[in-house]
């Protein structure tokens, strides 16, 4: 089921406009990832962990020369054309704007203190780094701070998730350079949440471009509550393309939040891999309120009987903000269940896509699967497309999905005003209520209240 919504008929042909144009655009494949590529900059990784990685990133720069540019012609990117990162010209920069240390204390969670890596502009930074509370077991750091001990775990782990040989994927891989590592040990629960801060802040004159690596490896019946958080400064062109890979062995558990804040004229593409093992429970909320265009791509493995994924999903755009959200669930395996909820909010001339595919194996009987995309359009020129799949094989299930795109209610503003709320105020708060939903999921409270606070200021203005 599709729906597509764009309020206005007289907007029709503008936008029909828009599309045909962008679909001839087209990016030099070769000359935008010769570019990318060859900005590697070296940093000191132990002997044979080099040797490893090397090897790594030279076979997906071999895929990459076989692979091309996604364009608006391709059915997974048909909404979403990022084809004006061709026109830049990408630089590493060290150097570091005035904003870098206000957006660290801003989105640092006080709950992650003692378990807080950062990274600047793409750089693993010491100086704002907090790693004096990890608790007894856990390995929390980098390629370049861990060494050899984690080889092993490495070679079976580090880009070995199925079904992420994409274009920006693979470009990340052959670019990799440093990898941020969370290592929970078999029986292990992290009681204090992790927090791997993300900051975007280089200095005026050059389009920066990062492509930051997270590998969380949760051994058997572990627990662990992680944030991803990306920021960066407004007003400036930058280019975030992010892979993260998460493993969870036999009865583990992880809640992931991600957060994608940036800057307003910022181009963010994420990729998260999830593979799942027999009993394990992964809960996962991304929320995207940042960034010109966004596309968060999730892709979850139930490799075993008995796995339960939850996740939640809201974008949260105005102006003319793009955010895209593809997401995968196989259930590969008998007895499996997820939950998905994804929900977009969108004002202005901004564009929300959800595309969500549930694949359930013919091997995979006894599944129990529910997917609802809910979407609030608050202006004429904003526009949803929505996209909710299931694709059954097996004959013994209980899978369901839906899909609704609306406006404010006009009963609800009008029951609200019978109690003395004025119109508009009605309108804020029902917007805010519905986008609470989702924020509600995650479990870190500072977190939480700063996303509320965000969403309450929004629909203020």
């Amino acid at each position: 089921m599709a729906i597509q919504v764009s309020e206005q008929v007289e907007d029709q042909a503008e936008l029909k406009g828009a599309l045909s144009t962008r679909s001839k655009l087209a990016v030099d494949s070769k000359k935008f990832t010769s570019q990318v590529i060859g900005l590697g900059s070296a940093i000191a990784i132990a002997q044979d962990t080099d040797q490893f990685v090397s090897e790594i990133c030279q076979l997906a720069s071999d895929r990459l020369s076989g692979l091309s540019f996604p364009t608006t012609k391709d059915e997974e990117w048909k909404y979403t054309d990022v084809s004006s990162l061709g026109n830049l010209t990408f630089a590493n920069q060290l150097s570091t704007s005035e904003d870098v240390e206000a957006l660290i204390a801003k989105h640092s969670a006080p709950e992650a203190s003692g378990n807080l890596i950062v990274f600047v502009n793409g750089q693993y930074s010491e100086k704002f780094s907090d790693i004096t509370g990890v608790a007894q077991g856990l390995v929390l750091g980098t390629l370049a701070t861990l060494g050899d001990r984690i080889l092993p775990k490495l070679r079976s782990h580090l880009a070995q998730h199925p079904d992420t040989n994409d274009y920006f994927t693979s470009l990340n891989t052959a670019c990799m350079e440093d990898v941020a590592i969370v290592l929970v040990p078999k029986n292990l629960v992290v009681e204090t949440p992790i927090q791997l801060l993300f900051v975007s802040a280089p200095k005026a004159g050059a389009t920066l471009i990062t492509q930051p690596r997270c590998l969380v490896i949760a051994e058997s019946h572990s627990n662990l509550t992680f944030v991803q958080t990306f920021v960066g400064a407004d007003a400036q062109t930058y280019f975030t393309n992010t892979v993260t890979e998460v493993w969870l062995a036999e009865g583990a558990e992880v809640n992931h939040t991600k957060v994608q804040w940036q800057g307003d004229q910022a181009v963010h593409i994420n990729m998260t891999a999830i593979a799942q093992a027999r009993n394990s429970s992964y809960k996962n909320q991304s929320i995207s309120i940042g960034a010109k265009i966004s596309r968060q791509n999730l892709i979850v493995h139930q490799m075993a009987e008995q796995t339960q994924t939850s996740l939640t999903g809201l974008a949260f755009v105005d102006g003319d903000q793009l955010a895209d959200t593809h997401s995968v669930i196989a259930h590969n395996y008998p007895h499996g269940s997820s939950k998905q909820l994804h929900k977009c909010v969108a004002s202005g001339r901004s564009h929300a896509v959800f595309n969500g595919k549930i694949q359930v194996a013919k091997l995979a009987q006894q599944t129990d699967s529910a997917q609802l995309s809910r979407n609030l359009l608050l202006s004429p020129k904003a526009r949803v497309d929505t996209k909710p799949q299931l694709e059954i094989f097996a004959d013994n299930v209980k899978c369901a999905h839906g899909a609704t795109v609306s406006q404010l209610d006009a009963e609800e503003i009008f029951y609200l005003q019978s109690r003395a709320i004025d119109a508009e105020s009605a309108a804020n708060l029902l917007t805010y209520a519905f986008a609470a939903e989702a924020i509600a999921q995650i479990p870190i409270v500072s977190v939480r209240r700063s996303l509320s606070s965000f969403v309450l200021e929004k629909t203020k203005g």
